[in-house]
């Protein structure tokens, strides 16, 4: 995951916006709150999650299938990303 490194700060960023939409959530249930207005903050944090999901799906191509010339390493990550998708897609 070195190649991450690059965009650290970036994705810590989306990582900490989603802990704060995540609180949001556990405030509205704790607090009662209306449930479309629980609904709409469940929809952003769905929202932010397939965001960093797709920032982190084109690193992983880039870094691990589309760049390697190890024919063995470019299948492990073909390999990796194909068991990520299978989860991601129940």
């Amino acid at each position: 995951m070195s190649h991450l490194a690059d965009d650290k700060a970036k994705l810590l960023g989306r990582v900490r916006r989603l802990r704060g939409q995540m609180e949001a959530i556990e405030r509205a249930v704790d607090g009662e709150k209306d449930c479309g207005e629980i609904l709409h903050l469940v929809a952003s944090v769905r929202g932010a999650i397939a965001g960093l999901t797709n920032e982190l799906l084109d690193a992983h191509l880039q870094h691990h299938v589309l760049d390697v010339d190890d024919e063995e390493a470019r299948r492990r990550g073909v390999e990796d990303l194909s068991s990520v998708l299978r989860s991601y897609l129940k």
